[in-house]
């Protein structure tokens, strides 16, 4: 699976001009299953995450993880991580995972998540999704697994 997580003050997902997902400080995870994916991707990468110390700490270092600080994690499906740009100038998608994979990996994902015990919200799978954030410093970080 293929992640990019932005550290964030406040994020959310508005679809329809209603908003279904929102956190305050925390993380967007943008994530992706590729081809061959499974939950043991899923999870591996939800523990990463969960633990990944991108916060600061009291000395102002990188050093304590979204679970340190009590954030939350809004979790969008973003099929175009999977994009092949080496040829051409229209990138190719036939690395993500089917459509119907590709939702059952990504609502793991966002579960998994959650066991990990972070707050999550959530983006809504194949819809016209507008994602609104403020980067916190910026911070964003790519997770292949």
């Amino acid at each position: 699976m293929r992640a990019l997580i932005q550290r964030v003050s406040e994020a959310s997902v508005t679809v329809d001009d209603t908003v279904v997902g929102e956190i305050g400080p925390g993380l967007l995870v943008l994530v992706c299953a590729i081809q061959g994916d499974t939950k043991a991707h899923a999870d591996k990468l939800a523990a990463k995450i969960a633990k990944c110390r991108i916060f600061q700490d009291e000395n102002g270092k990188m050093n304590r993880s979204v679970l340190d600080v009590q954030g939350a994690a809004l979790v969008v499906s973003q099929f175009t991580l999977a994009a092949d740009t080496q040829s051409g100038n229209r990138p190719g998608f036939s690395n993500a995972a089917p459509p119907h994979e590709g939702e059952e990996l990504y609502e793991y994902f966002a579960d998994r998540m959650q066991a990990e015990g972070v707050s999550v919200a959530r983006g809504q799978f194949g819809a016209d999704m507008k994602v609104r954030l403020l980067n916190d410093g910026p911070v964003t970080i790519w997770f292949d697994i």
